[in-house]
């Protein structure tokens, strides 16, 4: 009896609103032809790439993946590392259950993947700002050995210099993996651009709108690389987003706000002395967190603060969560005591330099772009999840799902069962 396989093409920050595009594609409209949709999916809290990506392997909320947001936040480190070990993942993926099941694992340009237990495996760890000549210092024992002889000699080059692009070298490996290895029977393909235009010329934009048009030409070229050396007609098949992004109306720098009210103390060149409180940014929202967490009075003191910032309009916070809140409502656990977010869509700073906590706009950057994420799971843009295949039903739409949903589906589709996940499967999806 063959066994079906199971091909995930993810795309960052792909929203709900491309779907209309998306139909119009030349290749993506066949997904929409042959399979079924969760139009609105909400990503987990907070709507951030890696915690979004470790959810969706998973079906766990951050409580119980471990996973918060991309960096490993310290007080006033703005070079803070970034989480990149699949040690740091706290619960089994649909990856250990498949390759425990005799399944043949791929995964490309995922994050928090290093070291992982994928037999073809080239994790997304290489930092985001190098650009220097030697990408492979980051990728040698992280990444599947195999796959660093055979393939990094000729394909590395797309890593280095100010050019450096991870979709150049994720579609360069892609293609020969597939026809190398005639097609892993479950193969994860991640990209990155269209998050990127999103981040620098907004949600709707031009380049947004082009740079959907390229990912349907890829999608075009593994779907083609599949029916010529895989078995497409026992392939499910997953074009999924981490999360959506929104149109960033304002910024505003909570530390000033915190330094200005005494619970951050500085010298005279801005430098932090000491600090009772200290926010962290997540884009487009932010978490306060407590030097002494063991002091019920400095929390009552700081909650007060930030219940008067939310209630005056000129703050535009509309959105207040303690860490319990947070917790129960979201499972979300972190270096966190308070969760803010703004009414309209807004974006966070943490340095302290300045005065003024309503800072010019910085343009494109980490955390200062046209459009960005971090948003509240049910809040538009949100992202969106299309299948099809052997396994798929056809032609259901399901409007609202759950992000934490899409891992023990998937499983589903290869006849694997997740335990004890957040998430559970979507049986609409499943063809019976």
């Amino acid at each position: 009896m063959t066994r079906n396989k199971l091909f995930v093409f993810m795309l960052d920050a792909l929203c709900t609103s491309d779907i209309e595009l998306m139909k119009e594609m030349t290749n993506f409209k066949w997904m929409f032809e042959k399979g079924s949709c969760i139009r609105h999916v909400e990503p987990v809290y907070p709507s951030f790439t890696y915690p979004c990506h470790v959810s969706i392997i998973t079906g766990n909320t951050v409580k119980h993946h471990g996973v918060p947001h991309n960096a490993i936040l310290e007080v006033e480190n703005a070079d803070a590392p970034w989480y990149n070990q699949s040690a740091d993942v706290k619960c089994p993926t649909i990856f250990d259950y498949a390759k425990e099941a005799g399944y043949l694992t791929c995964s490309l340009s995922w994050p928090v993947s290093g070291k992982a237990d994928i037999d073809l495996n080239m994790p997304m760890i290489v930092p985001i700002n190098y650009m220097g000549d030697d990408p492979g210092q980051f990728l040698w024992g992280n990444a599947s050995e195999e796959l660093m002889e055979r393939y990094y000699w000729k394909y590395g080059r797309h890593l280095m210099g100010k050019d450096r692009s991870l979709d150049l070298f994720t579609m360069a490996l892609a293609p020969d993996i597939i026809r190398d290895y005639h097609q892993p029977d479950v193969m994860f393909v991640k990209m990155c651009d269209l998050d990127s235009a999103r981040h620098a010329n907004g949600v709707y934009s031009k380049e947004a709108e082009d740079q959907l048009r390229k990912h349907d030409h890829e999608f075009g070229v593994l779907l083609e690389s599949i029916r010529r050396y895989g078995d497409f007609d026992h392939t499910d098949f997953v074009i999924m987003g981490d999360h959506g992004q929104q149109d960033i109306t304002m910024n505003m720098n909570l530390n000033i706000l915190l330094r200005d009210a005494e619970f951050i103390r500085t010298d005279e060149n801005g430098k932090l002395i000491d600090y009772d409180a200290y926010c962290h940014s997540v884009s487009l929202s932010a978490w306060v967190r407590l030097k002494n967490p063991d002091d019920d009075a400095m929390r009552e003191k700081v909650y007060d603060f930030l219940k008067c910032l939310r209630d005056d309009p000129k703050y535009n916070i509309g959105y207040l969560y303690t860490k319990q809140e947070a917790d129960e409502l979201f499972g979300l656990t972190g270096p966190l005591d308070f969760v803010v977010e703004g009414r309209e869509p807004m974006s966070f700073s943490t340095t302290l330099a300045g005065k003024d906590p309503f800072e010019k706009y910085l343009g494109p950057g980490q955390y200062h772009s046209k459009a960005s994420h971090g948003h509240l799971p049910w809040r538009d843009e949100t992202t969106t999840f299309i299948a099809a295949g052997p396994d798929v039903a056809e032609n259901v739409i399901i409007e609202r799902g759950l992000m934490i949903d899409e891992a023990p589906t998937m499983a589903a589709m290869l006849g694997l069962e997740m335990k004890n996940t957040d998430g559970k499967v979507v049986e609409e999806l499943i063809r019976k």
